[in-house]
Protein backbone atom coordinates (compact mmCIF):
# COMPACT_ATOMS: atom_id res chain seq x y z
CA UNK A 1 0.00 0.00 0.00
CA UNK A 2 1.25 3.44 -0.95
CA UNK A 3 0.26 6.55 0.99
CA UNK A 4 -0.27 8.15 -2.43
CA UNK A 5 0.87 7.66 -5.99
CA UNK A 6 2.35 11.16 -6.30
CA UNK A 7 5.01 13.47 -4.93
CA UNK A 8 5.09 17.22 -4.27
CA UNK A 9 1.50 18.09 -5.11
CA UNK A 10 1.17 21.19 -2.92
CA UNK A 11 -0.86 21.36 0.27
CA UNK A 12 -0.89 25.13 -0.21
CA UNK A 13 -0.75 26.49 -3.79
CA UNK A 14 2.68 28.06 -4.18
CA UNK A 15 3.76 26.95 -0.69
CA UNK A 16 6.51 24.70 0.64
CA UNK A 17 4.34 21.91 2.10
CA UNK A 18 5.13 19.52 -0.74
CA UNK A 19 6.04 15.92 0.14
CA UNK A 20 6.79 12.58 -1.46
CA UNK A 21 4.10 10.09 -0.43
CA UNK A 22 5.07 7.13 -2.62
CA UNK A 23 5.88 4.96 0.41
CA UNK A 24 4.15 2.66 2.86
CA UNK A 25 3.54 4.13 6.31
CA UNK A 26 3.23 1.65 9.20
CA UNK A 27 0.61 3.81 10.94
CA UNK A 28 -1.70 3.27 7.98
CA UNK A 29 -1.52 -0.48 8.51
CA UNK A 30 -4.11 -0.82 11.27
CA UNK A 31 -6.67 1.10 9.24
CA UNK A 32 -5.78 -0.81 6.11
CA UNK A 33 -6.24 -4.17 7.83
CA UNK A 34 -9.48 -3.02 9.49
CA UNK A 35 -10.84 -1.80 6.16
CA UNK A 36 -9.89 -4.95 4.24
CA UNK A 37 -11.25 -7.31 6.90
CA UNK A 38 -14.47 -5.27 7.24
CA UNK A 39 -15.10 -5.41 3.50
CA UNK A 40 -14.34 -9.12 3.23
CA UNK A 41 -10.92 -8.89 1.53
CA UNK A 42 -9.29 -11.38 3.88
CA UNK A 43 -6.69 -12.62 1.38
CA UNK A 44 -5.47 -9.07 0.67
CA UNK A 45 -5.46 -8.25 4.39
CA UNK A 46 -3.34 -11.31 5.15
CA UNK A 47 -0.95 -10.47 2.34
CA UNK A 48 -0.44 -6.92 3.63
CA UNK A 49 -0.08 -8.23 7.18
CA UNK A 50 2.84 -10.41 6.13
CA UNK A 51 4.48 -7.41 4.46
CA UNK A 52 4.43 -5.75 7.89
CA UNK A 53 5.82 -8.82 9.66
CA UNK A 54 8.76 -9.04 7.24
CA UNK A 55 9.83 -5.60 8.50
CA UNK A 56 10.09 -6.97 12.05
CA UNK A 57 11.86 -10.26 11.61
CA UNK A 58 15.42 -9.05 11.01
CA UNK A 59 15.63 -7.55 14.49
CA UNK A 60 16.18 -3.94 13.38
CA UNK A 61 14.21 -1.03 14.84
CA UNK A 62 10.79 -0.51 13.33
CA UNK A 63 10.57 2.56 11.11
CA UNK A 64 7.52 4.73 10.56
CA UNK A 65 7.63 4.07 6.81
CA UNK A 66 9.26 1.91 4.14
CA UNK A 67 9.59 1.67 0.41
CA UNK A 68 7.14 -0.72 -1.19
CA UNK A 69 9.95 -3.24 -1.61
CA UNK A 70 10.89 -2.90 2.04
CA UNK A 71 13.53 -0.23 1.40
CA UNK A 72 14.68 1.49 4.60
CA UNK A 73 16.80 4.37 3.29
CA UNK A 74 14.43 7.03 1.95
CA UNK A 75 16.74 10.05 1.94
CA UNK A 76 14.90 13.27 1.11
CA UNK A 77 16.20 15.41 -1.75
CA UNK A 78 14.93 18.47 -3.59
CA UNK A 79 14.99 18.68 -7.37
CA UNK A 80 15.87 22.35 -7.78
CA UNK A 81 15.64 22.20 -11.59
CA UNK A 82 11.93 21.29 -11.49
CA UNK A 83 8.72 23.13 -10.72
CA UNK A 84 5.68 21.21 -9.51
CA UNK A 85 1.97 21.71 -10.01
CA UNK A 86 1.21 25.42 -10.62
CA UNK A 87 4.91 26.17 -10.13
CA UNK A 88 4.98 24.71 -6.59
CA UNK A 89 8.46 24.43 -5.12
CA UNK A 90 10.36 22.57 -3.87
CA UNK A 91 9.82 19.29 -5.69
CA UNK A 92 10.95 16.54 -3.32
CA UNK A 93 11.85 12.88 -3.71
CA UNK A 94 12.35 10.71 -0.66
CA UNK A 95 10.93 11.60 2.73
CA UNK A 96 12.99 12.70 5.72
CA UNK A 97 10.35 11.41 8.12
CA UNK A 98 11.61 7.86 7.61
CA UNK A 99 14.10 8.23 10.47
CA UNK A 100 11.93 10.37 12.76
CA UNK A 101 11.21 9.28 16.30
CA UNK A 102 7.43 8.87 16.20
CA UNK A 103 6.11 6.96 19.18
CA UNK A 104 2.76 6.00 17.70
CA UNK A 105 4.41 3.38 15.48
CA UNK A 106 4.65 0.72 18.22
CA UNK A 107 0.94 0.98 18.95
CA UNK A 108 0.12 0.83 15.24
CA UNK A 109 2.00 -2.46 14.83
CA UNK A 110 0.57 -4.03 18.00
CA UNK A 111 -2.96 -2.98 17.09
CA UNK A 112 -2.47 -4.53 13.65
CA UNK A 113 -1.32 -7.81 15.19
CA UNK A 114 -4.16 -7.79 17.68
CA UNK A 115 -6.69 -7.16 14.91
CA UNK A 116 -5.19 -10.00 12.87
CA UNK A 117 -4.92 -12.38 15.81
CA UNK A 118 -8.05 -11.96 17.92
CA UNK A 119 -10.18 -14.01 15.51
CA UNK A 120 -7.54 -16.76 15.49
CA UNK A 121 -6.98 -17.02 19.27
CA UNK A 122 -3.23 -17.50 18.89
CA UNK A 123 0.00 -15.70 18.03
CA UNK A 124 2.47 -17.54 15.79
CA UNK A 125 5.71 -18.29 17.62
CA UNK A 126 7.81 -16.55 14.93
CA UNK A 127 6.09 -13.23 15.70
CA UNK A 128 6.16 -13.31 19.49
CA UNK A 129 9.76 -12.23 20.05
CA UNK A 130 9.66 -9.17 17.73
CA UNK A 131 6.25 -8.19 19.13
CA UNK A 132 7.56 -8.44 22.68
CA UNK A 133 10.49 -6.25 21.72
CA UNK A 134 8.14 -3.56 20.35
CA UNK A 135 6.07 -3.48 23.54
CA UNK A 136 9.22 -3.16 25.61
CA UNK A 137 10.44 -0.32 23.35
CA UNK A 138 7.17 1.54 23.91
CA UNK A 139 7.60 1.10 27.67
CA UNK A 140 11.21 2.28 27.49
CA UNK A 141 10.47 5.45 25.49
CA UNK A 142 6.91 6.63 26.20
CA UNK A 143 8.10 9.30 28.65
CA UNK A 144 10.24 10.95 25.95
CA UNK A 145 9.09 13.65 23.48
CA UNK A 146 8.69 12.78 19.80
CA UNK A 147 7.59 14.31 16.49
CA UNK A 148 4.09 12.92 16.58
CA UNK A 149 1.63 11.56 14.04
CA UNK A 150 1.92 14.70 11.90
CA UNK A 151 5.71 14.37 11.63
CA UNK A 152 6.40 17.94 12.73
CA UNK A 153 9.78 19.35 11.79
CA UNK A 154 9.89 21.66 14.78
CA UNK A 155 11.02 20.71 18.26
CA UNK A 156 9.84 17.32 19.63
CA UNK A 157 6.97 17.54 22.14
CA UNK A 158 5.15 15.26 24.54
CA UNK A 159 2.31 14.67 22.08
CA UNK A 160 -0.81 13.30 23.74
CA UNK A 161 -1.69 11.04 20.82
CA UNK A 162 1.80 9.51 20.85
CA UNK A 163 1.40 8.66 24.54
CA UNK A 164 -2.02 7.13 23.84
CA UNK A 165 -0.51 4.95 21.11
CA UNK A 166 2.16 3.77 23.55
CA UNK A 167 -0.77 2.78 25.77
CA UNK A 168 -2.22 0.91 22.77
CA UNK A 169 1.06 -0.98 22.37
CA UNK A 170 1.00 -2.08 26.02
CA UNK A 171 -2.74 -2.78 26.13
CA UNK A 172 -2.74 -4.88 22.96
CA UNK A 173 0.49 -6.54 24.03
CA UNK A 174 -1.11 -7.57 27.33
CA UNK A 175 -4.15 -8.94 25.49
CA UNK A 176 -1.95 -10.96 23.14
CA UNK A 177 0.12 -12.22 26.09
CA UNK A 178 -3.04 -13.48 27.78
CA UNK A 179 -3.88 -15.41 24.60
CA UNK A 180 -0.49 -17.13 24.95
CA UNK A 181 -0.86 -17.65 28.71
CA UNK A 182 2.26 -15.50 29.13
CA UNK A 183 1.04 -14.26 32.50
CA UNK A 184 4.21 -12.48 33.65
CA UNK A 185 4.38 -10.38 30.49
CA UNK A 186 0.63 -9.74 30.52
CA UNK A 187 0.82 -8.41 34.08
CA UNK A 188 3.89 -6.24 33.43
CA UNK A 189 2.53 -4.77 30.22
CA UNK A 190 -0.91 -4.12 31.72
CA UNK A 191 0.73 -2.26 34.60
CA UNK A 192 2.64 -0.14 32.08
CA UNK A 193 -0.59 0.55 30.16
CA UNK A 194 -2.27 1.69 33.37
CA UNK A 195 0.68 3.98 34.19
CA UNK A 196 0.61 5.58 30.74
CA UNK A 197 -3.15 6.12 30.89
CA UNK A 198 -2.86 7.79 34.30
CA UNK A 199 -0.11 10.09 32.98
CA UNK A 200 -2.17 11.10 29.92
CA UNK A 201 -5.26 11.79 32.00
CA UNK A 202 -3.19 13.91 34.39
CA UNK A 203 -1.23 15.91 31.80
CA UNK A 204 -3.03 15.67 28.45
CA UNK A 205 -6.38 17.15 29.48
CA UNK A 206 -7.07 20.87 30.02
CA UNK A 207 -9.35 22.64 32.49
CA UNK A 208 -12.33 22.04 30.19
CA UNK A 209 -11.74 18.27 30.28
CA UNK A 210 -10.62 18.44 26.63
CA UNK A 211 -7.65 16.41 25.40
CA UNK A 212 -4.93 18.72 24.05
CA UNK A 213 -2.27 18.36 21.37
CA UNK A 214 0.66 17.95 23.74
CA UNK A 215 1.47 18.45 27.38
CA UNK A 216 1.69 22.10 28.51
CA UNK A 217 -0.58 23.53 25.81
CA UNK A 218 -4.28 24.15 25.24
CA UNK A 219 -4.02 23.67 21.47
CA UNK A 220 -6.33 21.12 19.86
CA UNK A 221 -5.32 18.26 17.58
CA UNK A 222 -7.63 16.24 15.34
CA UNK A 223 -5.77 12.99 16.04
CA UNK A 224 -7.50 12.93 19.43
CA UNK A 225 -10.78 12.16 17.68
CA UNK A 226 -9.43 8.60 17.58
CA UNK A 227 -9.62 8.17 21.36
CA UNK A 228 -12.98 6.33 21.36
CA UNK A 229 -12.03 4.19 18.34
CA UNK A 230 -8.83 3.10 20.06
CA UNK A 231 -10.87 2.29 23.21
CA UNK A 232 -8.57 4.42 25.34
CA UNK A 233 -11.75 5.68 27.02
CA UNK A 234 -15.36 4.65 26.45
CA UNK A 235 -17.36 6.83 24.09
CA UNK A 236 -19.69 7.94 26.90
CA UNK A 237 -16.84 9.39 28.98
CA UNK A 238 -17.43 13.17 29.41
CA UNK A 239 -13.84 13.90 28.35
CA UNK A 240 -14.38 12.13 25.04
CA UNK A 241 -17.54 14.12 24.30
CA UNK A 242 -15.88 17.38 25.35
CA UNK A 243 -12.93 16.68 23.03
CA UNK A 244 -15.07 15.75 20.03
CA UNK A 245 -17.27 18.81 20.45
CA UNK A 246 -14.31 21.16 20.99
CA UNK A 247 -12.70 19.95 17.76
CA UNK A 248 -16.02 20.20 15.91
CA UNK A 249 -16.56 23.77 17.10
CA UNK A 250 -13.03 25.18 17.22
CA UNK A 251 -10.83 23.24 14.79
CA UNK A 252 -12.98 23.42 11.65
CA UNK A 253 -13.45 25.63 8.62
CA UNK A 254 -16.90 25.47 7.05
CA UNK A 255 -17.45 22.26 9.00
CA UNK A 256 -14.27 20.56 7.72
CA UNK A 257 -11.53 19.64 10.17
CA UNK A 258 -7.99 21.02 10.35
CA UNK A 259 -5.37 18.70 11.79
CA UNK A 260 -4.20 21.61 14.00
CA UNK A 261 -3.93 25.38 13.87
CA UNK A 262 -0.62 26.17 12.19
CA UNK A 263 -0.20 29.30 14.30
CA UNK A 264 -0.39 27.18 17.46
CA UNK A 265 1.90 24.36 16.34
CA UNK A 266 5.65 24.43 15.78
CA UNK A 267 5.75 22.24 12.69
CA UNK A 268 8.90 23.84 11.26
CA UNK A 269 7.09 25.16 8.18
CA UNK A 270 5.49 28.38 6.98
CA UNK A 271 2.15 29.11 5.35
CA UNK A 272 -1.36 27.78 5.67
CA UNK A 273 -2.77 24.39 4.73
CA UNK A 274 -6.18 23.06 3.81
CA UNK A 275 -8.51 21.00 5.95
CA UNK A 276 -7.33 17.42 6.34
CA UNK A 277 -9.90 15.12 4.77
CA UNK A 278 -8.93 12.17 6.95
CA UNK A 279 -9.62 14.29 10.04
CA UNK A 280 -13.09 15.21 8.78
CA UNK A 281 -13.90 11.53 8.30
CA UNK A 282 -12.51 10.86 11.79
CA UNK A 283 -15.01 13.42 13.09
CA UNK A 284 -17.82 11.47 11.41
CA UNK A 285 -16.75 8.30 13.22
CA UNK A 286 -16.27 10.11 16.52
CA UNK A 287 -19.71 11.73 16.33
CA UNK A 288 -21.25 8.33 15.67
CA UNK A 289 -19.32 6.89 18.62
CA UNK A 290 -20.72 9.49 21.05
CA UNK A 291 -24.26 8.96 19.79
CA UNK A 292 -24.60 12.06 17.58
CA UNK A 293 -25.91 10.02 14.67
CA UNK A 294 -27.65 12.82 12.79
CA UNK A 295 -24.59 15.09 12.88
CA UNK A 296 -22.39 12.19 11.80
CA UNK A 297 -24.61 11.39 8.82
CA UNK A 298 -24.88 15.06 7.82
CA UNK A 299 -21.11 15.55 7.82
CA UNK A 300 -20.53 12.24 6.02
CA UNK A 301 -22.93 13.24 3.24
CA UNK A 302 -21.21 16.61 2.95
CA UNK A 303 -17.80 14.98 2.65
CA UNK A 304 -19.00 12.51 0.05
CA UNK A 305 -20.17 15.46 -2.05
CA UNK A 306 -16.55 16.71 -2.21
CA UNK A 307 -15.30 13.60 -4.02
CA UNK A 308 -13.47 14.14 -7.29
CA UNK A 309 -15.02 13.04 -10.63
CA UNK A 310 -13.20 9.73 -10.03
CA UNK A 311 -14.85 9.50 -6.56
CA UNK A 312 -11.42 9.82 -4.97
CA UNK A 313 -9.86 12.27 -2.52
CA UNK A 314 -6.61 14.13 -2.13
CA UNK A 315 -5.01 14.68 1.26
CA UNK A 316 -6.71 18.03 1.89
CA UNK A 317 -9.72 20.08 0.84
CA UNK A 318 -9.85 23.85 0.64
CA UNK A 319 -13.01 24.41 2.64
CA UNK A 320 -14.40 27.44 0.79
CA UNK A 321 -13.89 26.23 -2.78
CA UNK A 322 -13.88 22.44 -2.34
CA UNK A 323 -10.60 22.27 -4.25
CA UNK A 324 -8.45 19.23 -3.50
CA UNK A 325 -4.93 19.89 -2.25
CA UNK A 326 -1.89 17.70 -1.61
CA UNK A 327 -0.98 14.28 -2.97
CA UNK A 328 -3.64 12.27 -4.78
CA UNK A 329 -5.24 9.87 -4.23
CA UNK A 330 -4.46 9.78 -0.52
CA UNK A 331 -4.83 6.24 0.82
CA UNK A 332 -5.19 7.22 4.48
CA UNK A 333 -8.16 9.44 3.57
CA UNK A 334 -10.00 6.55 1.95
CA UNK A 335 -9.34 4.24 4.91
CA UNK A 336 -10.95 6.85 7.18
CA UNK A 337 -13.82 7.13 4.68
CA UNK A 338 -14.49 3.40 4.95
CA UNK A 339 -14.44 3.61 8.74
CA UNK A 340 -16.75 6.64 8.76
CA UNK A 341 -19.32 5.13 6.41
CA UNK A 342 -19.32 1.87 8.38
CA UNK A 343 -19.94 3.88 11.56
CA UNK A 344 -22.90 5.67 9.97
CA UNK A 345 -24.35 2.42 8.62
CA UNK A 346 -24.03 0.74 12.02
CA UNK A 347 -25.61 3.72 13.78
CA UNK A 348 -28.52 3.72 11.32
CA UNK A 349 -29.03 0.00 11.82
CA UNK A 350 -29.12 0.44 15.60
CA UNK A 351 -31.70 3.21 15.27
CA UNK A 352 -33.88 0.95 13.12
CA UNK A 353 -33.55 -1.97 15.53
CA UNK A 354 -34.38 0.22 18.52
CA UNK A 355 -37.46 1.56 16.74
CA UNK A 356 -38.71 -1.86 15.62
CA UNK A 357 -41.29 -3.52 17.93
CA UNK A 358 -40.28 -6.93 19.30
CA UNK A 359 -41.04 -9.67 16.78
CA UNK A 360 -41.48 -7.27 13.85
CA UNK A 361 -39.14 -7.25 10.89
CA UNK A 362 -37.02 -4.10 10.40
CA UNK A 363 -38.21 -1.97 7.42
CA UNK A 364 -35.23 -2.92 5.23
CA UNK A 365 -36.16 -6.61 5.63
CA UNK A 366 -39.87 -6.27 4.88
CA UNK A 367 -41.30 -7.24 1.53
CA UNK A 368 -43.04 -4.46 -0.42
CA UNK A 369 -46.83 -4.55 -0.38
CA UNK A 370 -48.30 -5.47 -3.76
Amino acid sequence: MLAAATTSLPETPGGERNWDYRYSWIRDSTWMLWGLYSLGFDWEANDFFYFITEMLEDGSDIQVMYGIGGERELEEKTLAHLDGYENARPVRIGNGAYNHRQHDVWGAVLDSFYLHTKSRDSVAERFWRPLSRLVDEAIAHWREPDRGIWEVRGEPKHFTFSKIMCWVACDRGARLARLRDAHEQATRWQEAADEIKADVLANGVDDRDVFVQHYETEALDASLLLIPMLRFLPADDPRVRATVEAIENELTEDGLVLRYRVEETDDGLTGEEGTFTICSFWLVSALAEIGETARARQLCEKLLSYASPLLLYAEEIEARSGRHLGNFPQAFTHLALINAVMHVIKADQELVQNATPPGARPPHERRPTL
